[in-house]
């Protein structure tokens, strides 16, 4: 054999073994991915083991009267071992596991999970997702009472899977100041700006991994335990800010508002009571998206003009007596003419009346005659009070307040006169609020605050107090003046339809233009009204703001003075401390009874009993609802209900009592007015008609 036929053969022999190698290694790839690919598969599971992040209980967010307003609940997943049962027990046990899965989760038959788990079984998989479905803690206690089940983890195989949920008790209350905190960390309200306290420190554990790409916790004596949450115990009060949302939403609905939001605030603490903000989504109904009253910077309008006035009384430049002509109700400053709301103007007004009115051209012409040859000074006044400047508010995402400087590169002839009535500046509505407060507060500016103390249980952890802005943000004499104008507007100014007999309000209308692209509009207004209650002794101080309501009436005594009256006779109607002194004798002495007309029994005898009023029952009386008559010095009382199909007469009742009758016995009510039941539109004895509607008139 020559050379070249050996080194052709070698060459030929070592590409036969190359090609018998490279098909060795394929075909051992094929066996290994298609043949024994599930042995290695759950082999590679069964020694796959990791440390892992366990993660914190969240802590709960609270009210003030300690209800739930946010929690983490418990959830899980159910899975199971099969490997972990005896097999006498499994065979005899799985056919009633089957059933009891099947009727509890609705999903497949008992034929379909007795034969998932048995495959399970047989493959040795130690890891069986039986339900992606979440179970509540009741649900897995019923769960571990099954048979297989109930012989718990170790011999049992169960497994539950725990998984933390977000929930909030009261839904849609106070929603997006409670706020939410996503898993990549983005969130608002108080779930975001107080996570730090919340989210508490993350445990470490060994885990497995298992069929299905699963980790479950081995239980090593290594693993770190995680330290769950603090508390968040806040400001709110559930009941005032369930009065100040539906409040809010009646208008919103009623106008078809962009938006709406009102703050409550206790004025000598500056807490929050109630804060809520709803927006019109894309199918006409309101949600919370954004907190407006924190975030949202607009031109005030008109509740800017009890700034413009504290600097011209401050400065001593006018007193209240003092008369400015407004003419036919439009002045020219400049190149721009600025008009009252009243066609042909009010002529000549005191400068008291000048605010209580809520005149542009008024307000304008004192502010541009005793500041425009020096307008910074007027800004400065302002600015001294704290008014302006960041609150730094607990919440993130605080809107930054602008009130304009002399030097400001868009500062203009016009800027000072147009500045007076609440335009060429930008505030939050908390902003402005807590301007409105520091007058109730008599002149002390207070930080609002909305969250009150950390707690860890019943501990305090971290305890949060308002912060005092500003000690005195003008003279007493100042202060007096300001109070007396805020009462004048409600007593017969611009928001006199809020006026009633029982307490008194102070506050202030405001109605501005809304800036679109650039420029003002007449066919959007922001409409607000800030105040307090009652004038007399501050408790509370509120603030109100209706976006772009539609309609005739749009402006601030129309839209949202209302909502803030809502709210403020809601509060009155449940705190008798702010109630006028009751005057015993006074009864007594003209011979009158007290005006008790009908309603239930119990109470009124109580009542009457307490008051020592003699009361007797009358003949046939057997309903626990009854009326009055008078006879001889006392008060005898008889039967109100005619008959069981009847309508009854509710006239002289509370709203409370009639309404609960009345919808008790299927009929629709509806309510104009204030006060007891004074008429009401379908004729007591009549048939009942269920679902007809009755309108009731208050007085």
């Amino acid at each position: 054999m020559n050379i070249k036929k050996s080194i052709l053969l070698r060459v030929r022999i070592a590409f036969l073994v190359a090609v018998l190698f490279v098909l060795t290694v394929v075909y051992r790839l094929v066996d290994i991915q298609m043949i024994e690919g599930d042995v290695w598969r759950e082999k590679a599971e069964t020694y796959s083991l990791d440390y892992r992040k366990i993660k914190a209980t969240r802590g709960s967010i609270y009210a003030s009267g300690n209800d739930l307003l946010a929690t983490s609940l418990p959830f899980y997943k159910l899975a199971f071992d099969p490997s972990l049962v005896d097999d006498e027990i499994f065979s005899s046990k799985l056919d009633s596991l089957s059933h009891l899965l099947s009727a509890f989760f609705r999903d497949h038959s008992s034929d379909y999970y007795q034969k998932k788990i048995s495959e399970a079984r047989q493959t040795k998989r130690k890891y069986l997702l039986l339900n992606n479905r979440d179970l509540n803690y009741q649900e897995k206690q019923q769960l571990e009472s099954w048979p297989i089940f109930n012989l718990g983890r170790m011999r049992g195989g169960v497994i539950f899977n725990k998984v933390d949920k977000r929930h909030n008790p009261f839904r849609t209350l106070a929603e997006r100041t409670i706020g939410y905190l996503h898993d990549d960390n983005v969130g608002v309200g108080i779930e975001k700006s107080f996570n730090n306290y919340l989210a508490g420190k993350n445990g470490e554990g060994l885990f497995q991994k298992v069929a299905g790409n699963n980790w479950v916790p081995v239980n090593a004596s290594s693993d770190v335990r995680p330290v769950d949450g603090y508390d968040v115990h806040t400001t709110i009060d559930i009941n005032l800010q369930d009065v100040a949302q539906n409040a809010l939403l009646k208008t919103v609905s009623k106008y078809n508002a962009a938006y709406g939001t009102v703050v409550l605030m206790e004025v000598k603490t500056g807490e929050i009571k109630a804060i809520s903000n709803l927006k019109r989504t894309r199918n006409g109904t309101y949600a919370e998206n954004k907190n407006y009253a924190v975030a949202e910077n607009n031109d005030p309008g008109s509740t800017f003009k009890l700034a413009s006035m504290l600097a011209l009384l401050e400065a001593g430049k006018v007193k209240l007596t003092d008369s400015v002509d407004t003419g036919e109700g439009a002045h020219e400053f400049s190149d721009r003419v600025m008009r009252d709301h009243k066609n042909g103007g009010y002529g000549m007004l005191s400068v008291e009346d000048v605010f209580v009115k809520s005149s542009n051209v008024g307000t304008a012409m004192l502010v541009d005659e005793h500041f425009g040859g020096n307008p910074q000074e007027y800004i400065d006044i302002i600015k001294k009070t704290g008014f302006g400047k960041p609150l730094g508010f607990q919440l993130m995402g605080e809107g930054k307040p602008y009130i304009k400087d002399t030097d400001d590169p868009t500062w203009s002839d016009v800027s000072l006169p147009w500045m007076s009535v609440g335009y060429e500046t930008q505030l939050t509505p908390l902003q402005t609020l807590t301007f409105y407060n520091a007058v109730a507060n008599n002149g002390k500016m207070i930080q609002p605050i909305l969250v009150k103390s950390i707690n860890r249980a019943d501990q305090s952890v971290e305890v949060f107090e308002a912060k005092v802005l500003n000690k005195k943000i003008a003279s007493d004499e100042t202060l007096t003046d300001l109070k007396k104008m805020l009462e004048g507007v409600v007593e017969r100014g611009t928001a006199k339809n809020i006026k009633n007999d029982f307490y008194k309000i102070a506050g202030k209308t405001g109605t501005a233009q809304k800036l679109i692209n650039g420029r003002y509009t007449w066919q959007k207004y922001y409409a607000s009204f800030a105040g307090y209650f009652p004038a007399k002794d501050p408790l509370y101080s509120c603030i109100v703001i209706i976006d772009s309501a539609e309609g005739y009436n749009r402006f601030g005594g129309d839209v949202a003075a209302p909502v803030f009256q809502e709210i403020a006779d809601m509060i009155y109607a449940q705190n008798l401390e702010i109630h006028d002194a009751f005057e015993p004798n006074l009864l007594a002495s003209e011979g009158k009874f007290p005006f008790i007309r009908a309603g239930k029994f119990d109470e009124l005898n109580d009542l009457c009993n307490q008051l020592g009023i003699s009361n007797h029952i009358g003949k046939e009386v057997q309903s626990e609802w009854v009326r009055s008559t008078v006879s001889n010095n006392a008060i005898i009382w008889e039967e109100n209900h005619d008959g069981e199909n009847l309508v009854p007469n509710v006239q002289g009742m509370t709203l409370r009592d009639a309404v609960y009758i009345l919808e008790n016995l299927g009929l629709k009510v509806s309510i104009t007015g204030t006060g007891r039941v004074r008429k009401q539109s379908v004729t007591a004895g009549r048939l009942i008609n269920q679902g007809a509607q009755i309108r009731l008139e208050l007085g």
